[in-house]
């Protein structure tokens, strides 16, 4: 159930209905753009100007030790995020990837600070201020609203189990972030990172570039250093996306690991919760504060025995040495600098010890994208109508088909450039119970699972696969909505495996990611993979800001 896919189902082959790519940007670029650091000219570009930020690209260790210090306490931690947001959120850049602040941050953090000056702290994320997406339960003085108008007034009766983790972990929860209105799926033409509620979200690295959705605020905020980490939302593509088009590390975890209790849906069989974050080890420090069983969350139960108390203990720079990682060749091809980019960093896993087969393809890519579409549409309808019943009597809306009606009586303000079509077909379906729906189900999974990543795996002796996690990220376009041209993320979503992207390098000073994707339960080896290649090329860069993107005449 947890929302985060950025859209619609399909694969990359079919643009109508891959709300959920991220896939890149809209023209191939030449292999003479491709660059580590950024290539866009800023002659006649410049960027607004922006005050240097003491915390910019910190680490949770590095605060630690600031907090431990006694350089820094957790309520000027929060202070000094707060007027970040300020400077360049709603002004400045104005990235737009804030849609509430918490009012009680500051106290929570004097909270804190008392227990830490007691001689107890909870763990690595003790007074870290974190962002979650707005589609993820507090009960607290801020809404959970997807981002949309119809929840404007929503107040969950209790926090998700993402929230609880969070707080007990000593996590300062200071706002919440914008989102593809529903996780993207409203409509088959929508524009990432917009919502009702929060208009649009724009990329950090050049402003009239989208962001990708439907975690937009989420991957935004972090690497516009709005925040340490944040909690983003995946069914298919909605955690990897935004956080390759924002150069970051993004995990999307085993269903199953993080409970989606008290997360606004899109589909059970396909929604997690999912850390975002500047460097892998700080995706794996928040990942392990999210993880744990919920009796909430049935699905939680499987990871009985397979969860870790603690994935930094798999940062290993070495990680690399011995590994056997498949290229998965179909998705590529999709942008002639991505791959070069990508073609480097094989290159680079090479050098770093790995054994590379290429390709490694998966042999049923492609072929349960209709389907997918399917089981996101049933589910959708159940799921939904089931959290919105969960809220009580006072629940703003309490079924799909109310807020459909709420979007027709409020066109202007919810439905200016795109409609709700997705929402209007999982109305029309039945239950959950229906023939269409439990053979969609049962051929995703066997497709997906035995007979795609599971084969492959075996097929080649692999560990893990590698694929552009998407290209450079189109121009943001309210009148025609997005447009994808390629990349990965359906496999991993629609079989519930794990999928982390890492910073692969830039095509005209926008971030293209590198995805690492392997069988149930393999984050350890997931993130052994990433952490070493991201020691061995550390190819992050902070954004520019730049207003768009200008291409070198050469």
């Amino acid at each position: 159930m947890t929302k985060s896919k950025e859209s619609a189902p399909t694969q990359g082959k079919r643009a109508r209905l891959t709300r959920r790519k991220f896939l890149g940007s809209g023209a191939i670029v030449g292999a003479a753009l491709v660059v580590s650091p950024a290539l866009a000219r800023t002659s006649n570009n410049a960027a607004p100007a922006v005050k240097s930020f003491e915390l910019e690209e910190t680490t949770i260790a590095e605060l630690q030790a600031g907090m431990q210090s006694g350089k820094w306490s957790a309520r000027e931690l929060v202070r000094k995020y707060l007027a970040r947001i300020a400077e360049i959120d709603k002004r400045g850049p104005t990235v737009n990837a804030i849609i509430e602040l918490n009012p009680d941050a500051e106290g929570i953090a004097d909270a804190l600070d008392r227990e830490r000056k007691g001689g107890h702290t909870r763990g690595p994320l003790h007074g870290i201020p974190v962002l979650i997406k707005d589609n993820i339960d507090t009960a607290d003085r801020m809404k959970t609203t997807a981002g949309s108008l119809a929840l404007a007034a929503s107040t969950p009766p209790r926090d998700s189990f993402a929230a609880e983790r969070l707080r007990a972990a000593g996590a300062v929860i200071i706002g919440k972030t914008n989102l593809s209105e529903w996780a993207n799926f409203r409509s088959s033409h929508a524009t990432s990172g917009w919502s009702g509620r929060g208009r649009q979200t724009r990329n950090p690295y050049v402003l009239d570039r989208n962001p990708c959705g439907s975690s937009s605020g989420s991957g935004v905020a972090v690497a516009a250093n709005l925040c340490t980490v944040a909690v983003g939302t995946e069914t298919d593509g909605s955690v990897v996306c935004p956080s390759s088009a924002n150069s970051l590390v993004g995990i999307k975890p085993t269903l199953g690991l993080i409970s989606r209790a008290g997360i606004i849906p899109i589909a059970h069989s396909q929604d997690t919760a999912g850390p975002m974050a500047r460097t892998v080890a700080d995706a794996a420090a928040l990942l392990t504060a999210l993880a744990g069983i919920d009796p909430r969350d049935a699905a939680t139960q499987a990871s009985r025995g397979k969860a870790q108390a603690d994935y930094t203990r798999f940062l290993d720079a070495n990680g690399l040495r011995g590994a056997r990682i498949g290229v998965a060749r179909k998705f590529f091809g999709f942008n002639d600098a991505v791959d070069v980019l990508l073609n480097e960093a094989i290159a680079e896993l090479k050098r770093q010890g790995a054994t590379i087969i290429d390709p490694a393809d998966i042999a049923t890519t492609g072929k349960f994208d209709d389907t997918e579409l399917t089981v996101l549409l049933y589910e959708f309808k159940a799921d939904l109508n089931s959290y919105l019943a969960a809220l009580g009597a006072g629940a703003p809306v309490r079924s799909l088909k109310e807020i459909i009606d709420f979007n027709d009586k409020h066109r202007a303000e919810e439905l200016p450039y795109f409609g709700q079509d997705l929402m209007i077909k999982a109305q029309a379906k039945g239950p959950l119970t229906s023939k269409e729906y439990l053979l969609a189900l049962a051929k995703n999974h066997r497709l997906s699972r035995t007979e795609g990543i599971d084969a492959t795996l075996a097929k080649f002796r692999l560990d893990a696969l590698i694929a552009p996690t998407g290209g450079p990220v189109w121009p943001t376009d309210l009148i025609n909505g997005d447009h994808f041209t390629g990349g990965y993320s359906t496999p991993s979503a629609v079989a519930g495996y794990p999928h982390i992207t890492v910073p692969a390098g830039y095509v005209a000073g926008l971030p293209v990611g590198l995805s690492f994707f392997a069988g149930a339960w393999s984050e350890p080896t997931l993130i052994k993979f990433a952490y070493a290649f991201e020691q061995a090329t550390k190819l992050r860069q902070p954004p520019k800001f730049l207003p768009t993107v200008e291409l070198s005449a050469t």
